[in-house]
């Protein structure tokens, strides 16, 4: 975490270093970048989710290249993988029944859409999340493609939010 003034202070090269694990989108990460100096972090998440409104399925598709499915453990050794861990902190538990569903949903999911399930995790339970799942298998192509670009701004704005300590 840094201060609003130090991120307007950082080399580009270093900025987009510290946004990159929001969002695997370098277009996006240099975007947010570009618009320094900001005066208040509201206004960098401003030009965060602003961006974000671009994004498209080739977008969704290079974002989640370092996405871990629901309820598996992320690859450890990058800060993705420790964001991941963290969101999905109420998922990975005991209960092995729900782990079970989750790994059946993922993959009819995977199956259907032909990518890794995406949610925010962040505040919602295990319970929540396979609800979620099952209703967004009633989803066609289009309409998912849609949902799964709205939990990407979600999690990336949250993420965003992370990175300052203000």
């Amino acid at each position: 975490m840094v201060s609003l003034e130090h991120f307007n202070q950082l080399n580009e090269k270093d900025a987009e270093a510290l946004l990159l694990p929001c969002v695997a989108l370098t277009r996006w990460v240099k975007q947010v970048v570009q618009g320094r100096p900001y005066r208040h972090i509201a206004d960098v998440l401003d030009t965060g989710m602003r961006v974000s409104h671009d994004w498209h399925a080739e977008d969704l598709m290079l974002a989640l290249r370092t996405h871990p499915r629901i309820g598996e453990k992320a690859a450890s050794g990058t800060q993705e993988a420790e964001l991941s861990r963290q969101e999905q902190a109420a998922v990975n538990h005991d209960d092995a029944a729900l782990k079970q569903a989750l790994c059946e949903g993922n993959a009819r999911y995977e199956a259907q859409f032909g990518y890794v399930f995406l949610v925010r995790a962040k505040g919602r339970s295990a319970e929540d999340i396979l609800h979620i799942l099952e209703r967004r298998l009633q989803n066609t192509p289009e309409q998912e493609t849609q949902e799964a670009l709205k939990q990407l701004r979600e999690i990336t704005l949250l993420r965003l939010e992370g990175v300052f300590n203000e």
